[in-house]
Protein backbone atom coordinates (compact mmCIF):
# COMPACT_ATOMS: atom_id res chain seq x y z
CA UNK A 1 0.00 0.00 0.00
CA UNK A 2 3.04 2.52 0.91
CA UNK A 3 4.38 1.19 -2.68
CA UNK A 4 1.27 2.38 -4.46
CA UNK A 5 0.55 5.86 -1.82
CA UNK A 6 4.28 6.88 -2.96
CA UNK A 7 3.52 6.47 -6.39
CA UNK A 8 0.98 8.28 -6.20
CA UNK A 9 2.66 10.86 -4.80
CA UNK A 10 5.15 10.68 -7.19
CA UNK A 11 2.79 11.17 -9.94
CA UNK A 12 1.03 14.12 -8.62
CA UNK A 13 4.26 15.98 -7.83
CA UNK A 14 5.50 15.18 -11.44
CA UNK A 15 2.03 16.54 -12.89
CA UNK A 16 2.12 19.81 -10.83
CA UNK A 17 5.90 20.34 -11.90
CA UNK A 18 4.77 20.14 -15.55
CA UNK A 19 1.93 22.68 -15.19
CA UNK A 20 4.46 25.03 -13.15
CA UNK A 21 6.61 24.16 -15.97
CA UNK A 22 3.79 25.93 -18.58
CA UNK A 23 3.59 29.06 -16.67
CA UNK A 24 7.42 29.57 -16.68
CA UNK A 25 6.64 28.74 -20.34
CA UNK A 26 3.99 31.20 -20.53
CA UNK A 27 5.53 33.95 -18.75
CA UNK A 28 8.68 34.02 -20.55
CA UNK A 29 6.42 34.05 -24.05
CA UNK A 30 4.29 36.75 -22.58
CA UNK A 31 7.11 38.97 -21.86
CA UNK A 32 7.90 38.80 -25.66
CA UNK A 33 4.31 39.45 -26.98
CA UNK A 34 3.90 42.36 -24.99
CA UNK A 35 6.85 43.87 -26.43
CA UNK A 36 5.44 43.70 -29.68
CA UNK A 37 2.41 46.23 -28.66
CA UNK A 38 3.96 47.99 -25.38
CA UNK A 39 6.01 49.64 -27.78
CA UNK A 40 3.40 51.25 -29.49
CA UNK A 41 1.43 53.46 -26.96
CA UNK A 42 5.02 54.87 -26.01
CA UNK A 43 5.87 55.86 -29.99
CA UNK A 44 4.75 59.55 -29.61
CA UNK A 45 7.19 60.05 -26.20
CA UNK A 46 9.53 58.11 -27.65
CA UNK A 47 9.97 60.50 -30.84
CA UNK A 48 9.59 63.47 -28.44
CA UNK A 49 12.39 62.29 -26.51
CA UNK A 50 14.95 61.36 -29.13
CA UNK A 51 13.79 63.31 -31.86
CA UNK A 52 12.38 60.95 -34.43
CA UNK A 53 11.32 61.64 -37.56
CA UNK A 54 8.19 60.13 -38.60
CA UNK A 55 9.92 57.55 -40.82
CA UNK A 56 12.80 56.99 -38.52
CA UNK A 57 10.47 56.26 -36.05
CA UNK A 58 8.94 53.16 -37.71
CA UNK A 59 12.44 51.61 -37.40
CA UNK A 60 11.20 51.40 -33.82
CA UNK A 61 9.10 48.89 -34.50
CA UNK A 62 10.67 48.03 -37.89
CA UNK A 63 13.87 46.80 -36.59
CA UNK A 64 12.20 44.20 -33.85
CA UNK A 65 10.11 42.62 -36.63
CA UNK A 66 12.53 41.85 -39.43
CA UNK A 67 14.55 40.15 -36.91
CA UNK A 68 12.24 38.40 -35.41
CA UNK A 69 10.29 37.31 -38.24
CA UNK A 70 13.71 36.53 -39.91
CA UNK A 71 14.89 33.83 -37.60
CA UNK A 72 12.14 32.32 -36.33
CA UNK A 73 12.43 29.31 -38.51
CA UNK A 74 15.92 29.29 -37.62
CA UNK A 75 15.52 29.25 -34.24
CA UNK A 76 12.93 26.37 -34.40
CA UNK A 77 15.53 24.24 -36.02
CA UNK A 78 17.69 24.70 -33.70
CA UNK A 79 15.91 24.10 -30.62
CA UNK A 80 14.76 20.45 -32.33
CA UNK A 81 18.55 20.29 -33.19
CA UNK A 82 20.38 21.48 -30.27
CA UNK A 83 18.08 20.98 -27.32
CA UNK A 84 15.03 23.10 -26.92
CA UNK A 85 15.50 24.50 -23.47
CA UNK A 86 19.28 25.61 -24.45
CA UNK A 87 18.13 27.64 -26.85
CA UNK A 88 15.10 29.00 -24.85
CA UNK A 89 17.70 30.06 -22.37
CA UNK A 90 19.92 32.05 -24.78
CA UNK A 91 17.06 33.29 -26.21
CA UNK A 92 15.85 35.00 -23.06
CA UNK A 93 19.87 36.13 -22.33
CA UNK A 94 19.96 37.86 -25.25
CA UNK A 95 16.32 39.57 -24.87
CA UNK A 96 17.18 40.45 -21.33
CA UNK A 97 20.23 42.42 -22.02
CA UNK A 98 18.80 43.83 -25.36
CA UNK A 99 15.78 45.26 -23.37
CA UNK A 100 17.81 46.73 -20.78
CA UNK A 101 20.16 48.31 -23.46
CA UNK A 102 16.46 49.70 -25.71
CA UNK A 103 16.40 51.00 -21.84
CA UNK A 104 19.27 52.65 -21.24
CA UNK A 105 19.15 54.58 -24.84
CA UNK A 106 20.42 57.70 -25.08
CA UNK A 107 19.92 58.47 -29.42
CA UNK A 108 18.08 56.88 -32.11
CA UNK A 109 20.74 54.32 -33.23
CA UNK A 110 21.14 52.70 -30.04
CA UNK A 111 17.69 52.17 -29.68
CA UNK A 112 16.99 50.57 -33.19
CA UNK A 113 20.14 48.66 -32.30
CA UNK A 114 18.95 47.12 -29.77
CA UNK A 115 15.23 46.63 -30.99
CA UNK A 116 16.88 44.39 -33.17
CA UNK A 117 18.85 42.53 -31.06
CA UNK A 118 16.01 42.80 -28.58
CA UNK A 119 13.92 40.85 -32.04
CA UNK A 120 16.95 38.41 -32.00
CA UNK A 121 16.38 36.96 -28.43
CA UNK A 122 12.36 37.31 -28.70
CA UNK A 123 13.08 34.42 -32.01
CA UNK A 124 15.21 32.36 -30.58
CA UNK A 125 13.01 31.76 -26.87
CA UNK A 126 9.45 32.13 -28.72
CA UNK A 127 9.87 29.69 -31.79
CA UNK A 128 10.91 26.65 -29.10
CA UNK A 129 8.22 27.44 -26.42
CA UNK A 130 5.14 25.89 -28.31
CA UNK A 131 7.22 22.74 -29.51
CA UNK A 132 7.74 22.38 -26.00
CA UNK A 133 4.28 22.65 -24.50
CA UNK A 134 3.52 20.21 -26.66
CA UNK A 135 6.49 17.66 -25.77
CA UNK A 136 5.46 18.09 -21.62
CA UNK A 137 1.69 17.44 -22.73
CA UNK A 138 1.15 14.56 -24.98
CA UNK A 139 -2.66 13.43 -24.04
CA UNK A 140 -5.33 15.28 -25.81
CA UNK A 141 -7.32 16.69 -23.26
CA UNK A 142 -4.44 17.99 -20.83
CA UNK A 143 -3.28 19.25 -24.04
CA UNK A 144 -6.10 21.50 -25.27
CA UNK A 145 -5.92 22.81 -21.70
CA UNK A 146 -1.97 23.97 -21.95
CA UNK A 147 -2.97 25.30 -25.59
CA UNK A 148 -5.71 27.25 -23.91
CA UNK A 149 -3.44 28.99 -21.65
CA UNK A 150 -0.60 29.48 -24.65
CA UNK A 151 -3.36 30.78 -26.94
CA UNK A 152 -4.91 33.04 -24.20
CA UNK A 153 -1.29 34.72 -24.02
CA UNK A 154 -0.50 34.67 -27.87
CA UNK A 155 -3.84 36.28 -28.71
CA UNK A 156 -4.55 38.38 -25.76
CA UNK A 157 -0.76 39.61 -24.79
CA UNK A 158 -1.18 42.34 -27.19
CA UNK A 159 -4.06 44.20 -25.60
CA UNK A 160 -2.12 43.75 -22.46
CA UNK A 161 0.94 45.34 -24.02
CA UNK A 162 -1.15 48.30 -24.73
CA UNK A 163 -2.51 48.86 -21.26
CA UNK A 164 1.04 48.29 -20.07
CA UNK A 165 2.27 50.90 -22.15
CA UNK A 166 -0.32 53.06 -21.27
CA UNK A 167 0.62 52.98 -17.58
CA UNK A 168 4.43 52.66 -17.67
CA UNK A 169 4.97 55.73 -20.16
CA UNK A 170 2.59 58.08 -18.47
CA UNK A 171 3.21 57.17 -14.87
CA UNK A 172 6.98 56.90 -15.36
CA UNK A 173 8.74 57.48 -18.65
CA UNK A 174 9.04 55.74 -22.14
CA UNK A 175 12.49 53.55 -21.24
CA UNK A 176 10.24 51.78 -18.38
CA UNK A 177 8.46 49.86 -20.67
CA UNK A 178 11.56 48.22 -22.09
CA UNK A 179 13.31 48.12 -18.28
CA UNK A 180 10.84 46.25 -16.62
CA UNK A 181 12.04 43.04 -18.91
CA UNK A 182 14.98 42.80 -16.81
CA UNK A 183 13.69 41.32 -13.71
CA UNK A 184 11.19 39.16 -15.44
CA UNK A 185 13.37 37.91 -18.09
CA UNK A 186 15.78 37.03 -15.39
CA UNK A 187 13.53 35.21 -12.96
CA UNK A 188 12.02 33.10 -16.09
CA UNK A 189 15.31 32.17 -17.12
CA UNK A 190 16.27 30.90 -13.54
CA UNK A 191 12.66 29.44 -13.33
CA UNK A 192 13.30 27.60 -16.29
CA UNK A 193 16.28 25.87 -15.04
CA UNK A 194 14.76 24.63 -12.18
CA UNK A 195 11.00 23.72 -13.54
CA UNK A 196 12.08 22.94 -17.39
CA UNK A 197 13.21 19.37 -18.21
CA UNK A 198 16.09 19.38 -20.67
CA UNK A 199 16.11 17.95 -23.97
CA UNK A 200 19.30 16.84 -25.56
CA UNK A 201 17.83 17.18 -28.92
CA UNK A 202 18.91 15.63 -32.41
CA UNK A 203 22.82 16.61 -31.90
CA UNK A 204 24.64 18.50 -35.16
CA UNK A 205 26.46 15.09 -36.16
CA UNK A 206 24.87 15.20 -39.66
CA UNK A 207 25.83 18.73 -40.01
CA UNK A 208 23.65 22.19 -39.88
CA UNK A 209 22.01 22.84 -42.83
CA UNK A 210 24.07 26.06 -43.15
CA UNK A 211 23.04 26.76 -46.62
CA UNK A 212 19.25 26.62 -46.05
CA UNK A 213 19.52 28.74 -43.19
CA UNK A 214 20.97 31.67 -44.71
CA UNK A 215 18.41 31.41 -47.38
CA UNK A 216 15.63 31.02 -45.69
CA UNK A 217 16.62 33.82 -43.27
CA UNK A 218 17.77 36.05 -45.80
CA UNK A 219 14.20 35.52 -47.83
CA UNK A 220 12.17 36.22 -44.63
CA UNK A 221 14.09 39.35 -43.32
CA UNK A 222 14.22 40.36 -47.03
CA UNK A 223 9.99 39.81 -47.27
CA UNK A 224 9.00 41.46 -43.78
CA UNK A 225 11.97 44.67 -44.99
CA UNK A 226 9.91 45.11 -47.52
CA UNK A 227 6.51 44.94 -46.30
CA UNK A 228 7.22 47.32 -42.91
CA UNK A 229 9.51 49.62 -45.05
CA UNK A 230 8.72 50.52 -48.70
CA UNK A 231 5.76 49.44 -48.95
CA UNK A 232 4.47 51.17 -45.90
CA UNK A 233 5.88 54.37 -47.05
CA UNK A 234 5.51 54.28 -51.29
CA UNK A 235 2.34 51.48 -51.52
CA UNK A 236 2.47 48.01 -52.35
CA UNK A 237 3.13 48.96 -56.00
CA UNK A 238 6.20 50.94 -55.51
CA UNK A 239 9.66 49.55 -57.38
CA UNK A 240 11.54 48.96 -54.27
CA UNK A 241 8.97 47.15 -53.19
CA UNK A 242 8.25 44.88 -55.75
CA UNK A 243 11.89 44.45 -56.05
CA UNK A 244 12.64 43.44 -53.01
CA UNK A 245 9.31 41.16 -53.08
CA UNK A 246 10.93 39.07 -56.06
CA UNK A 247 14.21 38.88 -54.29
CA UNK A 248 12.55 37.43 -51.49
CA UNK A 249 10.38 34.88 -53.56
CA UNK A 250 13.78 33.55 -55.55
CA UNK A 251 15.41 33.26 -52.14
CA UNK A 252 11.92 31.18 -51.28
CA UNK A 253 12.65 29.06 -53.95
CA UNK A 254 15.93 28.50 -53.38
CA UNK A 255 15.28 27.83 -50.03
CA UNK A 256 12.37 24.75 -50.87
CA UNK A 257 15.05 23.76 -53.53
CA UNK A 258 17.46 23.09 -50.60
CA UNK A 259 15.39 21.67 -48.44
CA UNK A 260 14.46 18.91 -51.23
CA UNK A 261 18.31 17.93 -51.99
CA UNK A 262 19.86 18.63 -48.39
CA UNK A 263 20.77 15.30 -46.51
CA UNK A 264 19.58 16.96 -42.99
CA UNK A 265 17.43 20.14 -44.11
CA UNK A 266 16.93 22.81 -41.81
CA UNK A 267 12.96 22.22 -42.84
CA UNK A 268 11.68 19.03 -43.52
CA UNK A 269 9.60 19.15 -46.81
CA UNK A 270 7.66 16.13 -45.15
CA UNK A 271 5.73 18.77 -42.62
CA UNK A 272 4.00 20.51 -45.81
CA UNK A 273 3.00 16.72 -47.19
CA UNK A 274 -0.56 17.19 -45.08
CA UNK A 275 -3.34 20.11 -45.77
CA UNK A 276 -3.74 20.23 -42.27
CA UNK A 277 -0.11 21.42 -41.77
CA UNK A 278 -0.62 23.97 -44.64
CA UNK A 279 -4.17 25.28 -43.73
CA UNK A 280 -3.85 25.82 -40.23
CA UNK A 281 -0.79 28.05 -40.91
CA UNK A 282 -2.68 29.85 -43.75
CA UNK A 283 -5.56 30.33 -41.19
CA UNK A 284 -2.65 31.63 -38.97
CA UNK A 285 -1.37 33.65 -41.55
CA UNK A 286 -4.53 35.69 -42.74
CA UNK A 287 -5.97 36.05 -39.07
CA UNK A 288 -3.14 37.55 -37.50
CA UNK A 289 -2.71 39.73 -40.56
CA UNK A 290 -6.16 40.69 -39.59
CA UNK A 291 -6.30 41.03 -36.13
CA UNK A 292 -2.44 42.70 -36.06
CA UNK A 293 -3.85 45.35 -38.16
CA UNK A 294 -7.23 46.34 -36.44
CA UNK A 295 -5.27 46.34 -33.22
CA UNK A 296 -2.86 48.59 -34.66
CA UNK A 297 -5.67 50.68 -36.77
CA UNK A 298 -8.00 51.17 -33.70
CA UNK A 299 -5.36 52.52 -31.65
CA UNK A 300 -4.99 55.22 -33.84
CA UNK A 301 -8.79 55.50 -34.96
CA UNK A 302 -9.14 56.49 -30.44
CA UNK A 303 -5.99 58.47 -30.11
CA UNK A 304 -6.14 60.35 -33.54
CA UNK A 305 -10.26 61.08 -34.09
CA UNK A 306 -11.43 60.32 -30.60
CA UNK A 307 -8.42 61.78 -28.54
CA UNK A 308 -7.90 59.20 -26.21
CA UNK A 309 -4.50 59.49 -23.62
CA UNK A 310 -2.17 56.38 -23.77
CA UNK A 311 -3.71 54.95 -20.62
CA UNK A 312 -7.57 55.22 -21.61
CA UNK A 313 -5.99 53.48 -25.11
CA UNK A 314 -4.96 50.68 -22.75
CA UNK A 315 -7.86 50.75 -20.35
CA UNK A 316 -10.40 50.80 -23.40
CA UNK A 317 -8.49 47.21 -24.63
CA UNK A 318 -8.99 46.04 -21.56
CA UNK A 319 -12.40 44.22 -21.65
CA UNK A 320 -10.50 41.97 -24.84
CA UNK A 321 -7.93 41.01 -22.77
CA UNK A 322 -10.53 39.72 -20.14
CA UNK A 323 -12.32 37.98 -22.36
CA UNK A 324 -10.07 35.65 -24.66
CA UNK A 325 -8.68 35.08 -20.70
CA UNK A 326 -11.85 33.67 -19.67
CA UNK A 327 -12.37 31.96 -23.30
CA UNK A 328 -8.68 30.89 -23.44
CA UNK A 329 -8.39 29.34 -20.31
CA UNK A 330 -12.00 28.20 -19.40
CA UNK A 331 -14.20 27.71 -22.06
CA UNK A 332 -11.62 26.73 -25.24
CA UNK A 333 -10.20 23.33 -24.18
CA UNK A 334 -14.25 21.77 -22.99
CA UNK A 335 -15.74 23.20 -26.37
CA UNK A 336 -12.85 21.59 -28.40
CA UNK A 337 -13.37 18.16 -26.25
CA UNK A 338 -16.94 18.05 -27.07
CA UNK A 339 -17.38 19.47 -30.55
CA UNK A 340 -13.55 19.15 -32.09
CA UNK A 341 -10.85 21.65 -32.99
CA UNK A 342 -12.06 22.64 -36.45
CA UNK A 343 -16.03 23.78 -35.73
CA UNK A 344 -14.63 25.78 -32.30
CA UNK A 345 -11.46 27.60 -35.01
CA UNK A 346 -14.29 28.01 -37.50
CA UNK A 347 -16.86 29.59 -35.12
CA UNK A 348 -14.53 31.44 -33.38
CA UNK A 349 -13.34 32.99 -36.74
CA UNK A 350 -16.66 34.32 -38.07
CA UNK A 351 -17.23 35.71 -34.71
CA UNK A 352 -14.27 37.79 -34.84
CA UNK A 353 -14.88 38.06 -38.49
CA UNK A 354 -18.11 40.26 -37.29
CA UNK A 355 -16.78 42.32 -34.90
CA UNK A 356 -14.30 43.78 -36.82
CA UNK A 357 -16.69 44.19 -39.75
CA UNK A 358 -18.74 46.34 -36.42
CA UNK A 359 -15.66 48.80 -36.86
CA UNK A 360 -16.26 49.83 -40.05
CA UNK A 361 -19.31 51.90 -38.76
CA UNK A 362 -17.54 53.92 -36.21
CA UNK A 363 -18.51 57.55 -37.01
CA UNK A 364 -15.72 60.27 -35.97
CA UNK A 365 -17.70 60.89 -32.66
CA UNK A 366 -17.74 58.05 -31.70
CA UNK A 367 -18.51 56.73 -28.26
CA UNK A 368 -16.72 53.70 -26.64
CA UNK A 369 -20.06 51.57 -25.63
CA UNK A 370 -21.62 51.94 -28.62
CA UNK A 371 -19.05 51.62 -31.42
CA UNK A 372 -15.83 50.57 -30.02
CA UNK A 373 -17.10 47.66 -27.69
CA UNK A 374 -19.55 45.55 -28.84
CA UNK A 375 -17.05 44.51 -31.88
CA UNK A 376 -14.14 44.21 -28.57
CA UNK A 377 -16.62 41.87 -27.31
CA UNK A 378 -17.04 39.82 -30.20
CA UNK A 379 -13.21 39.65 -30.86
CA UNK A 380 -12.76 38.60 -27.64
CA UNK A 381 -15.00 35.84 -27.91
CA UNK A 382 -13.59 34.61 -31.45
CA UNK A 383 -10.37 34.55 -30.81
CA UNK A 384 -10.34 33.62 -27.00
CA UNK A 385 -11.57 30.20 -28.75
CA UNK A 386 -10.33 30.22 -32.13
CA UNK A 387 -6.19 30.25 -31.11
CA UNK A 388 -5.97 27.75 -29.37
CA UNK A 389 -8.41 25.17 -31.25
CA UNK A 390 -5.76 26.72 -34.11
CA UNK A 391 -2.68 26.14 -32.07
CA UNK A 392 -3.84 22.36 -31.56
CA UNK A 393 -4.05 21.61 -34.91
CA UNK A 394 -0.95 23.33 -36.12
CA UNK A 395 0.96 20.54 -34.00
CA UNK A 396 -1.07 17.94 -34.71
CA UNK A 397 0.71 14.67 -35.98
CA UNK A 398 4.21 16.10 -35.59
CA UNK A 399 7.29 14.04 -34.70
CA UNK A 400 8.75 14.63 -31.63
CA UNK A 401 12.06 15.67 -32.89
CA UNK A 402 10.13 18.00 -35.38
CA UNK A 403 7.85 20.04 -32.91
CA UNK A 404 10.78 22.85 -32.90
CA UNK A 405 10.74 23.87 -36.39
CA UNK A 406 6.55 23.12 -36.64
CA UNK A 407 6.94 25.95 -33.78
CA UNK A 408 9.19 28.13 -35.53
CA UNK A 409 6.86 27.71 -38.81
CA UNK A 410 3.60 28.69 -36.69
CA UNK A 411 5.27 31.48 -35.18
CA UNK A 412 6.77 32.73 -39.05
CA UNK A 413 3.47 32.55 -40.35
CA UNK A 414 1.79 34.49 -37.55
CA UNK A 415 4.97 37.49 -37.98
CA UNK A 416 4.49 37.10 -41.58
CA UNK A 417 0.87 38.00 -40.93
CA UNK A 418 1.67 41.10 -39.07
CA UNK A 419 3.72 42.31 -40.99
CA UNK A 420 1.25 41.57 -44.18
CA UNK A 421 -1.57 43.22 -42.42
CA UNK A 422 -0.04 45.81 -40.71
CA UNK A 423 1.72 47.07 -44.34
CA UNK A 424 -1.30 46.34 -46.44
CA UNK A 425 -4.08 48.21 -44.08
CA UNK A 426 -1.84 51.22 -43.12
CA UNK A 427 -1.47 51.77 -46.84
CA UNK A 428 -4.75 51.48 -47.49
CA UNK A 429 -5.89 54.01 -44.87
CA UNK A 430 -3.31 56.63 -45.30
CA UNK A 431 -4.04 56.58 -49.15
CA UNK A 432 -7.97 57.44 -48.80
CA UNK A 433 -6.89 59.67 -46.09
CA UNK A 434 -4.76 61.83 -48.34
CA UNK A 435 -7.06 61.59 -50.82
CA UNK A 436 -9.82 62.53 -49.15
CA UNK A 437 -7.90 65.62 -47.56
CA UNK A 438 -6.82 66.42 -50.74
CA UNK A 439 -10.15 67.03 -51.96
CA UNK A 440 -11.38 69.49 -48.89
CA UNK A 441 -12.32 66.59 -46.44
CA UNK A 442 -11.64 67.75 -42.77
CA UNK A 443 -9.16 65.37 -41.14
CA UNK A 444 -11.55 63.62 -38.92
CA UNK A 445 -13.71 62.55 -41.26
CA UNK A 446 -10.77 61.36 -43.74
CA UNK A 447 -8.83 59.67 -41.01
CA UNK A 448 -12.15 57.72 -40.16
CA UNK A 449 -12.84 56.73 -43.80
CA UNK A 450 -9.13 55.63 -44.06
CA UNK A 451 -10.16 53.43 -40.90
CA UNK A 452 -13.04 52.39 -41.92
CA UNK A 453 -11.44 50.81 -45.50
CA UNK A 454 -8.99 49.27 -43.06
CA UNK A 455 -11.28 47.43 -40.98
CA UNK A 456 -13.53 46.54 -43.59
CA UNK A 457 -10.47 44.52 -45.38
CA UNK A 458 -9.27 43.23 -41.61
CA UNK A 459 -12.78 41.86 -41.85
CA UNK A 460 -12.39 40.14 -45.58
CA UNK A 461 -8.87 38.70 -44.18
CA UNK A 462 -10.59 36.89 -40.92
CA UNK A 463 -13.40 35.95 -43.85
CA UNK A 464 -10.91 34.08 -45.74
CA UNK A 465 -9.22 32.38 -43.03
CA UNK A 466 -12.87 31.28 -42.03
CA UNK A 467 -13.01 29.80 -45.76
CA UNK A 468 -9.94 28.17 -45.61
CA UNK A 469 -10.72 26.60 -42.34
CA UNK A 470 -13.84 25.30 -44.01
CA UNK A 471 -12.45 23.62 -46.42
CA UNK A 472 -8.47 22.60 -45.74
CA UNK A 473 -9.40 21.71 -42.18
CA UNK A 474 -13.25 19.95 -42.39
CA UNK A 475 -11.85 16.72 -41.72
CA UNK A 476 -9.71 17.84 -38.30
CA UNK A 477 -10.99 15.22 -35.35
CA UNK A 478 -10.89 16.29 -31.68
CA UNK A 479 -7.60 16.12 -30.84
CA UNK A 480 -6.91 17.92 -33.95
CA UNK A 481 -5.27 14.78 -36.11
CA UNK A 482 -6.41 14.45 -39.49
CA UNK A 483 -7.71 10.76 -40.64
CA UNK A 484 -4.84 9.02 -41.84
CA UNK A 485 -6.95 7.96 -45.20
CA UNK A 486 -7.47 11.97 -45.73
CA UNK A 487 -3.92 12.99 -45.74
CA UNK A 488 -2.52 14.28 -48.89
CA UNK A 489 -0.27 15.81 -50.52
CA UNK A 490 -0.47 19.74 -50.12
CA UNK A 491 -1.57 21.15 -53.79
Amino acid sequence: MGDVIGGMNDEGRADRARWAALYVLCTGMLMIVLDVTVVNVALPSIQDDLHFTSSGLAWVINAYLIAFAGLLLLSGRLGDLLGRRRVLLVGLAVFTVASLLCGASQDQTQLVLARFLQGVGGALASAVILGMIVTLFPEPAEQAKALGVYGFVASAGGAVGLLAGGVLTQVLNWHWIFLVNVPIGVATAVLVKRLVPSDEGLGLKDGADVPGAVLITAALMCAVYALVSPAAEKGIGDTETLGLGGLAVLLLAGFVWRQATAANPLMPLSLFTSRVTVGANVVQLFTVAGMFGMFFLCTLYVQRVLGWDALEIGVGFLPTTLIMGFMSLRVSDRVVARRGAQPVLLGGTVLATVGLALFVFSPVDGVYLLHVFPGMVLLGVGMGVAFPALMAIAMSGVAPEDAGIASGLVGTTAEAGGALGLAVLATLANSRTRTLTGRGVDEPHALTSGYHLAFGVSAVLLGIAAVVCATLLRSVDVRGHEPAELVEVAA
